[in-house]
């Protein structure tokens, strides 16, 4: 992911009033993020409970998209639905998503299931397990990057509605 700033963050939320866009706190150590690390920008407000943030590319474009965390938890531990990682370290969580436009006025929403902070692009990262014999873990790795970024901007067009 291309650095950004703090004036393209603002400015990329589909799914934000004006009013919300200005109440976000940027993520910590947000001056000393390791761009080539991340596939997208993910983020939990300190401030604001049950609130968060993803800053998504999509072709040259970056969505932004304002999140609420559910109210309720799962019985079963669920999968991450963008990295798709089975080992994880950490906890999922159903986050929804207002849809942009007259859509998402009229109280549309879609939701996923996401890597409670945001995690999915150092869990990408980190090489899977041999499956067989021969087994070329870094193509593996690079394939698990890939459909990450191909399901975050899928998640992002939906938000959008296109």
């Amino acid at each position: 992911m291309l650095p950004i700033t703090e004036k393209a963050i603002r400015a990329a939320f589909v799914n934000a009033s004006r009013k919300e866009v200005s109440d976000i706190t940027l993520p910590t150590g947000f001056d000393a993020l390791d761009w080539d690390a991340l596939d997208y920008l993910g983020w939990r407000d300190p401030k604001i409970g049950r609130r968060a943030y993803a800053i998504i590319p999509d072709g040259d474009a970056l969505v932004g998209i304002l999140f609420r965390q559910a109210d309720g938890g799962t019985r079963t531990r669920p999968q991450c639905a963008w990295c798709q990682d089975v080992r994880l370290p950490n906890d999922v969580l159903f986050y929804s998503a207002r849809r942009s436009g007259a859509s998402g006025r009229n109280g549309n929403t879609v939701g996923t299931l996401v890597c409670a902070d945001f995690q999915c692009s150092a869990n990408v990262r980190n090489p899977p397990p041999p499956a067989y014999l021969g087994f070329d873990v870094e193509a593996a790795r690079q394939e698990r990057i890939v459909s990450l970024r191909q399901r975050a901007a899928a998640f992002a067009r939906d938000v959008r509605g296109a």
